[in-house]
């Protein structure tokens, strides 16, 4: 079964529960410029002092205290992962997550789920929103609603080694294997392009997914993947702190949202909220913890069109 975790109010008061000032360690630097806690991962606190906003909480519909939200957690940060205790979680959307619930003042439930079950449960009522670096695309507006936070997007890494250049163009796949993660925009975007290998009479590329990150880079480490396709922000810092690997270029931006079942009440809230972090300067300390100060909006909207580069 998942754990169930908790958050009153977004004030932090256990250490099974989000990232705490006290798991800061010795203070010590990280990459992404955040006191670093074990392992290296950022735990500096950058939200607790975050205050209620009174007319963002006025938004939410009549009667909403708390709020169940639906984390995928396995990834490398920036996405959601485990302090070395094994119980803290961290990562850039948990500290957007917490963030928002502090200014509505909420109560978060976080139940967690593997990334491709969290927007198939929006429907059903089993998770009011996820929060797990979702790109928004305009498929996937026509079952869903966003309100966004960041820019991140498509991007490629590969083995240090590797002949491989700057990927423009999706035929430049043809007739490797390429690893991606399952239920995301990457497989997506592979498996309705796999026709332009084909197209121009070349071997197709074949689409490699996994369900956990790890395995992933086990398969490029060992040979058995040629590349990889993921978000841009991860793949940037796990070839930061992996050996014998290389960020290739990035391929194709989307803005990343908040994801809500289609129709939601709850998305004039949230915006409000993104906004309230932008213009006090949250927002910024949460970019800079985790290293994507390059993936800053200057504005949260509500289901934007995909963009289109």
């Amino acid at each position: 079964m998942r754990p169930r975790l908790l958050l009153p109010y977004a004030v932090i008061t256990s250490a099974t529960l989000f990232l705490t000032a006290c798991g800061s360690g010795s203070g010590a630097t990280g990459a992404s410029g955040g006191a670093a806690g074990s392992g290296g991962v950022p735990a500096t606190d950058v939200v607790s002092a975050e205050k209620k906003d009174g007319a963002a909480a006025k938004l939410l519909p009549a009667g909403t205290t708390r709020l169940t939200v639906a984390i995928s957690v396995g990834g490398t940060p920036p996405g959601t992962t485990y302090l070395s205790d094994g119980r803290t979680l961290t990562g850039q959307d948990v500290d957007f997550a917490q963030a928002v619930a502090k200014v509505l003042g909420i109560r978060l439930r976080v139940e967690q789920a593997s990334f491709e079950a969290i927007l198939p449960a929006l429907d059903s009522g089993k998770y009011d929103f996820g929060a797990s670096n979702f790109g928004v695309t305009d498929e996937r507006r026509k079952a869903i609603d966003f309100v966004t936070y960041i820019n991140d997007g498509q991007g490629f890494a590969t083995r240090k080694d590797s002949r491989l250049s700057k990927i423009t163009d999706l035929g430049q796949l043809c007739g490797l294997n390429v690893a991606t993660g399952a239920g995301t925009t990457f497989e997506a975007t592979l498996e309705e392009n796999k026709h332009v290998c084909t197209d121009a009479g070349k071997k197709p590329y074949q689409v490699q997914t996994y369900a956990e990150p790890s395995a992933i880079w086990s398969s490029v480490q060992q040979g058995r993947s040629d590349i990889v396709m993921s978000t841009i922000n991860g793949l940037r810092y796990a070839v930061a702190h992996q050996p014998g690997l290389r960020f290739l270029d990035e391929y194709h931006r989307l803005d990343v949202g908040f994801a809500f079942k289609k129709g939601t009440a709850l998305a004039p809230a949230f915006q409000a909220a993104v906004n309230r972090l932008l213009s006090d300067g949250t927002y910024a300390r949460i970019l800079k913890k985790w290293g994507t100060t390059g993936s800053a909006i200057d504005r949260s909207r509500i289901s934007p069109p995909e963009l289109k580069n």
